[in-house]
């Protein structure tokens, strides 16, 4: 929103999911996107969905040129969709058609993909299945977690929807259909696949832990206890034995993981180094 207002687009009114508790309190916190409201004096609305008439006729009234969607997390009504002259714009963070649904960051990540995107697509009634107005690629490098990877194609995105709208209310917009073929879905992340498996391979463990960081964070058990895996690289299992007294290296189904970060249950993050200093592993201590 924030590079609409400064691309000169006049933003006649917010929507918003309403405030979700959150934290130790769980007190109500607003999104980012209420936050900018009220600091830019924006109408603002929180529908829980809209299932009420009334809140599809309130953006109807303001007759806007277009909707512009990003990650609201809720299929929208077609009603909804056909109020802007426009139509509506969704802001996609994958290369449609792969990753259609609610998690195309972390599952390209999770799948070793070496590559993703924005994709502004036309909305439909369906699940991501829209037309695509317009793409940018970005490469997915080993350091990348869902956190860099999200602020990337957030910048990506926010410059993608400006040059698409440009393009509709000038009349060289081409939204194309997408293929048929390579279609994947990005199913939400259950909090069950953030549990490491030590049965699978080294480097499908290390791409989890960069794609559930910042959150909500890999998880395994020490010796039954649980722990959060935060920062991991796929090693030699074969230097195993002669890890270095620092070192924190976990035989995997292939090869092994030297974890570099962790945390206990209401602990901090700790360098494993630390970690062990102060939780000396014992002989026959493992992770599962």
């Amino acid at each position: 929103m924030a590079r609409l207002l400064a691309s000169g687009h006049e933003v006649v009114l917010a929507l918003t999911r309403p405030d979700r508790p959150a934290g130790r309190g769980l007190r109500p916190i607003a999104s980012p996107v209420k936050r900018l409201a009220a600091a830019r004096g924006i109408a603002l609305a929180q529908p829980p969905d809209f299932k009420d008439v009334q809140d599809i006729e309130r953006v109807r009234a303001l007759r806007p040129d277009a909707l512009v969607v990003a990650a609201y997390g809720l299929l929208l009504p077609q009603a909804l969709l056909e109020t802007g002259r426009y139509g509506a714009l969704n802001i996609h963070a994958s290369l449609l058609p792969r990753w259609r649904g609610a998690a195309p960051i972390q599952r390209a990540l999770l799948a070793g993909d070496p590559q993703t995107g924005i994709s502004i697509m036309q909305m439909d009634a369906g699940l991501d299945t829209g037309p695509v107005l317009g793409q940018a690629t970005t490469d997915i490098t080993a350091q990348d977690d869902a956190g860099t990877l999200h602020d990337r194609l957030a910048e990506l995105g926010a410059g993608l929807i400006v040059e698409a709208l440009a393009d509709v209310a000038g009349g060289r917009g081409r939204a194309v259909p997408q293929s048929q073929a390579g279609v994947t879905y990005a199913r939400k992340i259950d909090k069950r696949e953030t549990w490491l498996d030590w049965t699978r391979p080294a480097a499908e463990l290390e791409r989890a832990v960069r794609a559930f960081r910042p959150a909500p964070g890999a998880a395994t058990r020490l010796d039954g206890e649980p722990i959060k895996i935060w920062r991991a690289r796929v090693v030699d299992q074969r230097l195993m034995p002669g890890a270095p007294s620092g070192d924190l290296v976990v035989g995997c189904g292939t090869g092994a993981l030297q974890i570099l970060e962790l945390q206990r249950a209401g602990g901090k993050r700790l360098a494993a180094a630390d970690f062990l200093r102060g939780h000396p592993l014992q002989p026959g201590a493992h992770f599962g």
